[in-house]
């Protein structure tokens, strides 16, 4: 698939966003008409955008498809441990230093390099059903109805790689996935990616650039977010929404009038202060490494 990305122009240099903009749009249908018969509006020239970890879902994708590979012994439960454990401390810390941005990319390229796409995929197909499905929170999946029945379309935004979110998307529904992009020839990983990981402003770049080639208004769209390192994409939309916050977006959303919805149960055990996208970025860079260190080990 990712061959068809160098061929329209999208190689490894390719910027993030429109990196995964095209990738997303090759694996969803496009609709570019956006006005109806009786020349209103069409609803299908909105979008919604939902980012993933601790917004459309509890807690960090990445983490729960490392619990789904331990189950299957790829890992040790102490590698587990100590993984969980790491994720805490970086979640205490608050810190989002480039190095750890480049730690994450790095270890999981390495991991994926010469592995199939297919296998990838059918081993998140199997752990989401699995560990994933009954951890989306009910009242995101009701903003996600809400959307789809007035006939608008629903993305996903997130950093984890995008073979996980289309499966996310598929599974609830979805119109599509913009998700961290592994480059691929004849369906094997190269160990390189198509643009970077999916995270801050690459998410405003994925939008805009997916607005552009979807036809898509976006002071009419709306996108949820439950982190403050997502203010670039919350910004960007005419309809921004804080969902489960972190203490700097809530302030922020609290200030400028933005709807807040929180679906936790245990809001002070879960409340700490880091954009879970980063989590998942970070964590799934902390697990790629112990599983690289096993294969080699």
């Amino acid at each position: 698939m990712w061959s068809r990305l160098r061929d329209r122009g999208h190689g490894r240099t390719a910027p993030t966003g429109a990196a995964s903009a095209t990738a997303a749009t090759s694996l969803s249908p496009r609709t570019l008409d956006v006005h109806a018969p009786d020349g209103r509006t069409d609803p299908r020239s909105t979008a919604a955008f939902f980012d993933v970890d601790n917004t459309l879902m509890r807690g960090a994708s990445i983490y729960h498809f490392a619990r789904g590979l331990a189950a299957r012994n790829l890992f040790t439960t102490r590698d587990l441990l100590r993984f969980g454990w790491g994720q805490l401390v970086f979640r205490i810390s608050g810190s989002e230093r480039r190095h750890h941005i480049n730690a994450a990319r790095e270890a999981a390229l390495a991991f994926v390099a010469g592995h199939k796409v297919a296998d990838l995929v059918s081993l998140c197909e199997e752990i989401y059903d699995e560990t994933m499905a009954d951890r989306i929170w009910e009242g995101a999946r009701r903003l996600v109805h809400r959307h789809l029945d007035s006939g608008q379309r629903v993305w996903l935004v997130t950093a984890t790689p995008v073979e996980l979110a289309d499966i996310i998307k598929r599974r609830l529904g979805l119109t599509g996935a913009l998700g961290t992009v592994a480059e691929s020839v004849d369906g094997v990983y190269t160990g390189r990616l198509v643009g970077d990981l999916l995270h801050g402003p690459a998410k405003a770049e994925a939008v805009r650039a997916l607005a552009e080639l979807e036809g898509l208004d976006l002071a009419r769209c709306t996108a949820y977010s439950d982190s403050y390192n997502d203010l670039p994409l919350l910004s960007l939309v005419g309809h921004p929404n804080a969902v489960n916050p972190d203490d700097n977006l809530q302030r922020h959303a609290h200030a400028h009038g933005w709807p807040v919805h929180d679906f936790r149960r245990h809001r002070t055990a879960l409340t700490v202060g880091l954009p879970s996208a980063m989590i998942g970025a970070v964590a799934g860079g902390a697990l790629v490494g112990l599983l690289r260190r096993r294969r080699h080990g």
